[in-house]
């Protein structure tokens, strides 16, 4: 009982001595990595960077305990940190207490959805939320991030806008207030950042830059020349706290709550899994809810932003060598370390190198490869991508999700609603029946119709099978028409119903309506509505070969 409460106790009592050595060598990678990361995106957020900071201590070791995931990364990420600005800055201002006690709060309101979907087993949610709608929302937030950065890359005061062309333009039309120092740095630093991944990815790019630019700053005092710097970060640790809410805080915050518990989720769901996939041991997806959520919770206590875990910086831990939990509880230590007594050092960041960190993180998630699968596999979902994608873009963040979700929704109806019904015929080499579109050579059967159902029957679906049905006996007269049930796995009362009133119809009309291949929970309530005495010799075929030799069609054909 305690192992399913507490992860923690089943990695530690296993714990074997050749996984120190690659615990260690991650914890030091990611916390370094960290560092600069928290306080970007920090600043993404619209909050003091020392917050980001606070955000990789205490909710990475409340982490550590409660998940499954032994390799999950812990900490702010971009897309969170830009559903936290964009929720939070419609309600109040930026950079006042009411913006950051906000914040606090949504990180509170994200972990109590999240150990409540946990703690209710209710994580299969997220399925709803379609690969095509997430991949065009990151692709387009990925977009709104880089642009959001923009002003602290120019070094100019950019106003705030409802939609990303008004903003694009007040950029052109502010070209000539660039401030030239800082756009070097950016740039250059986004250049590094680049290069290193790509050349020499053994360095950690972010730490590189950061480092390298505040020695400049500081030797140079480029922040009497105009480069605005990150300035006085307060040393120590976070005090615990309980956030300041009211009802009318809840309910302003709750759609972005919902949006972000979810997103999180996600993000963090698909990287553990597939890394848990190659070292051989299960992720449980609402244990990751309770461990994610409890994180959240801590987070909000100790006066901090929304957590979840992060593709790259994952990717780094496993990378690094991280067999355990115990890798993101050193890295968690060494945040503290620095908390205590390294924050001085970072006065002379530059805020234009956190912004070239953003901008470089978030390249990655504009997957555009993806884009092509699907249009090429499978347009609809393609499209639903796009729709997705020019919403969030041009839009807005929340809108953009919320509609993509309707449309893959209404997609989905809409699927169910036409279900794929196909005339069958015998392939008599491969002893099976077939399409009749799709193997022309079949044989059919002069007095017999053969229709297969390949979906699950409900009350939206059943109007388009009987239009179906009564089509085909319209344009073929027969004797017997046999449904193919062996592809329905469910069917509601309605869909029972209506499919007996075709079964009467079709009698009225002189031909004999026979159902074969019906599965055992279909059974068991056609069963329920008294089909095993009125309509017994016509449900009770195992097949449609058990049919048709039982109807003696075999040498009936056409």
């Amino acid at each position: 009982m305690l192992k399913k409460w507490f992860p923690i106790i089943d990695w530690m009592s296993n714990y074997q001595r050749g996984f120190l050595k690659g615990d260690i060598s991650a914890g030091v990678i990611v916390a370094v990595m960290l560092i600069p990361q928290g306080m970007a995106y920090a600043m993404l957020a619209g909050i003091d960077p020392v917050i980001g900071l606070y955000a990789v201590t205490v909710p990475l070791l409340i982490y550590a305990i409660f998940a499954s995931s032994r390799q999950l990364a812990v900490g702010p990420v971009a897309m969170v940190s830009l559903l936290v600005f964009t929720g939070v800055s419609s309600i109040v201002e930026p950079g006042t207490p009411e913006f950051l006690n906000y914040v606090i709060l949504l990180a509170l309101m994200v972990g109590v959805i999240q150990l409540v979907l946990g703690l209710t087993k209710a994580g299969f949610i997220v399925n709803f939320l379609s690969h095509a709608v997430i991949s065009g929302f990151t692709s387009a937030a990925a977009i709104v991030i880089a642009l959001s950065q923009i002003k602290h890359l120019l070094g100019v005061n950019l106003q705030s806008h409802d939609y990303t062309h008004q903003f694009i333009l007040e950029v052109f039309q502010r070209v000539s207030d660039i401030h030239l120092l800082t756009f070097f740095f950016g740039i250059t630093s986004i250049l590094i950042l680049v290069f290193l991944k790509k050349y020499v990815p053994v360095v950690p790019g972010p730490i590189f830059v950061v480092a390298f630019s505040i020695l400049v700053t500081y030797f140079y005092r480029l922040d009497e020349m105009g480069l605005k710097i990150v300035g006085d970060i307060p040393k120590g640790l976070p005090s615990f706290s309980i956030p300041v809410a009211n009802i009318e805080a809840f309910q302003v915050l709750l759609p972005t709550a919902l949006m972000i518990s979810f997103i999180a989720f996600m993000e963090s769901i698909a990287v553990a899994k597939a890394i848990a996939v190659k070292e051989k041991y299960k992720v449980d997806p609402n244990q990751e809810l309770k461990g994610l959520g409890l994180a959240n919770i801590f987070s909000s206590f100790i006066a901090s932003m929304p957590v979840t875990g992060g593709f790259s910086r994952t990717a780094v831990n496993y990378q690094s060598g991280a067999k355990t939990g115990l890798a993101s509880i050193i890295s968690a230590v060494l945040i503290i370390i620095t908390l205590l007594f390294l924050t001085p050092l970072f006065y002379y960041l530059p805020n234009a190198v956190l912004a070239a960190i953003i901008i470089v993180a978030v390249y990655s998630l504009i997957d555009i490869n993806e884009a092509k699968h699907l249009f090429k596999v499978k347009k609809i979902d393609g499209w639903v991508l796009t729709v997705t994608f020019f919403l969030t873009l041009f839009i807005g963040i929340e809108i953009g999700i919320l509609i993509g979700i309707v449309v893959s929704l209404v997609v989905f109806i809409w699927r169910s609603a036409y279900p794929h019904i196909a005339e069958v015929g015998y392939l008599k080499e491969q002893n099976v029946f077939r399409n009749v579109k799709r193997f022309p050579e079949v044989t059919t059967y002069q007095d017999a119709l053969i229709l297969r159902v390949d979906r699950s029957l409900y009350f939206a679906n059943m109007s388009f099978l009987e239009s179906k049905i009564e089509e085909c006996l319209t344009t073929r007269p027969v004797k017997w028409l046999i449904l193919d049930m062996s592809a329905v796995n469910d069917m509601d009362a309605v869909a029972i119903d209506q499919l007996e009133e075709i079964m009467n119809v079709c009698k009225e009309m002189n031909v004999t309506c026979i159902l074969t291949g019906i599965k055992g929970p279909v059974r068991d309530l056609v069963e329920k509505a008294g089909w095993n005495r009125r309509y017994e010799k016509q449900i009770d075929y195992y097949s449609v070969d058990h049919a048709i030799k039982e109807l003696k069609l075999k040498e009936n054909v056409v």
